[in-house]
């Protein structure tokens, strides 16, 4: 494997960043035939990178940033009998690096940062036909819980 090590992303590290946002778009649109053609974003990177509440990190190999990834602290339904939850998301690594298990990586290192914040209760999202995505996660002990269903007419 490569000398691959994980750290908090700075501000500096935008422009890389909003291009990695954008080849999760890019992965993504095969799965939703309702997102927008153009323009589009899912994150305010720079507010999660600012904010108390999430860390955002980054994955490196000598230096490159690779990969990417982010835990937020956010309020849960008010049904379940926790009130918080880590929410995961921004889960991305580059082409070139895949299958190096850097995204395992990502993973456990904004699990522990949710622990260390006292959370024990981890939600992350995936499009069900998304096979690869859904293997990583079980791979790391997640389990289906709820599917959104749609229906466009």
């Amino acid at each position: 494997m490569s000398n691959i090590t994980i750290r908090a992303a700075v501000q500096a590290d935008l422009p890389v960043l909003k291009g990695f946002e954008q080849g999760i778009i890019a992965t993504e649109r095969p799965f939703n035939d309702c997102l927008k053609s153009q323009n589009i974003c899912y994150y305010d990177i720079g507010a999660l990178i600012d904010s108390e509440n999430s860390n955002v990190v980054v994955a490196e190999d000598n230096g490159v940033i690779v990969g990417s990834g982010y835990a937020r602290i956010k309020q849960s339904k008010a049904h379940l009998n926790h009130e918080l939850h880590t929410y995961l998301g921004f889960m991305y690594v580059a082409p070139s690096h895949r299958g190096q298990g850097i995204n395992q990586m990502v993973i456990e290192t904004l699990i522990q940062w949710g622990k260390d914040q006292g959370m024990r209760d981890f939600y992350l999202e995936a499009y069900a036909d998304n096979i690869p995505a859904l293997n990583a996660y079980k791979k790391l002990g997640f389990q289906a819980s709820l599917i959104e269903m749609k229906l466009s007419q």
